[in-house]
């Protein structure tokens, strides 16, 4: 299985080294011969704005796309919850996504980074204790479509999503040490997909 962290901004050695905890080599990715050549992709966090100018500067925004459309397992955390998901409010007159999950995003929902927190959330299917999210800036789901699965809540708004081959977090699973999150993408989203080649 070839994984690839998308490597134009965030914490792209962190979701290398937690999805190799699980025992999954990935590799950072930002060519398209890099993406031509993985089953499935990590959109990091960071800034989703610059993330979607550098994906176009580098030739990759409309195959990325392209590829989410056809089912690649993909991963989005913070700001690659922004880009995977279908609506944006409080978003940029430029700011573009490459869309997935039938889901309404509110970029900067939790407030500004000194309002950064950790708390700890139920999170479906990744069975055991409570999981220590990490929020940085983050977005929050505004509404979900029928097919979108919400898999973790906090104050009542979804902060962790399924759709088919689609994941997303608006936290940072991947500053934790616990791999659970990784796990559950590579074991239910990649090994479930036809799309990846084992």
């Amino acid at each position: 299985m070839k994984i690839g962290v998308l490597a134009l901004q965030g914490d792209v050695r962190e979701h290398i080294a937690s999805l190799g905890d699980c025992g999954v080599s990935a590799r950072s990715v930002k060519t398209r011969d890099d993406i031509d050549s993985i089953d499935a992709l990590i959109i990091p966090g960071g800034e989703s704005t610059t993330i979607a100018k550098l994906a176009r500067a580098f030739g990759v925004f409309d195959l990325i796309k392209a590829r989410i459309g056809s089912g690649m397992p993909t991963y989005g955390s913070c700001a690659g919850m922004i880009l995977i998901a279908d609506q944006i409010l409080d978003g940029g007159p430029d700011q573009e996504i490459l869309g997935g999950i039938d889901v309404q995003v509110r970029r900067n929902a939790f407030g500004r980074q000194v309002d950064s927190f950790e708390t700890d959330l139920s999170f479906a299917g990744i069975g055991g204790t409570t999981f220590r999210a990490v929020f940085i800036r983050a977005p929050w789901v505004e509404s979900v479509g029928a097919g979108v699965e919400v898999l973790a809540s906090f104050n009542g708004h979804p902060v962790a999503i399924r759709q088919g081959h689609l994941l997303a977090t608006s936290f940072h699973p991947e500053l934790t040490g616990d791999n659970r999150i990784h796990r559950f993408f590579v074991d239910q989203l990649c090994k479930e997909s036809s799309k990846v080649r084992l």
